[in-house]
């Protein structure tokens, strides 16, 4: 975005390059809480939702890519060093210490659940105003809304198929 086209925007565009360097900080520690956890989880259906968590952490870097040109594009820096993301980031990583896939699973959750209301915030903050920006920020809103529905249909097949282990050993 030009000098002219950032000069124009009718808010506080410091203010939207802090909000889009603590989304990409998340999206950095997102990447990597799929990524690992896809590897090292065990337990029922690990087969099928390993290759949906690996696909929601290629989203989740595509996501630190969209953000970061935004941030280039307003005439910001994106964050430089992996030692900020944990400082800039409200989603926080969870490591994945017990590698049961429920465990897994709600700690992926989590992170969608918040970048859920990272993404509202940012639409909202420029809905009407900063139109790259809202429908960037729209769009990686769907996607966080998809990640969440993959995640508790995973959750609720998983429980499901306790429910009928119960039912068969009675």
């Amino acid at each position: 975005m030009g000098k002219k086209g950032v000069e124009i925007l009718n808010l506080d565009v410091k203010k939207l390059i802090d909000m889009l360097n603590a989304a990409l900080s998340e999206e950095w520690l997102a990447y990597y809480q799929y990524w690992i956890g896809a590897r090292i989880m065990e337990g029922p259906m690990r087969s099928e939702i390993e290759p949906e968590l690996l696909l929601h952490a290629t989203q989740e870097l595509n996501h630190a890519v969209l953000v970061a040109d935004r941030i280039i594009q307003l005439g910001g820096t994106p964050v430089l060093s992996p030692m900020e993301w944990p400082k800039l980031a409200r989603c926080k990583y969870e490591a994945p210490e017990d590698s049961y896939i429920e465990v897994i699973l709600e700690q992926n959750l989590r992170g969608e659940r918040c970048a859920i209301q990272r993404y509202k915030e940012i639409a909202d903050f420029t809905n009407g105003i900063d139109h790259n920006t809202h429908a960037m920020a729209t769009t990686i809103l769907g996607e966080e809304l998809e990640h969440e529905n993959d995640i508790e249909d995973f959750i609720t097949d998983i429980d499901r198929m306790k429910e009928e282990l119960k039912k068969v050993r009675l």
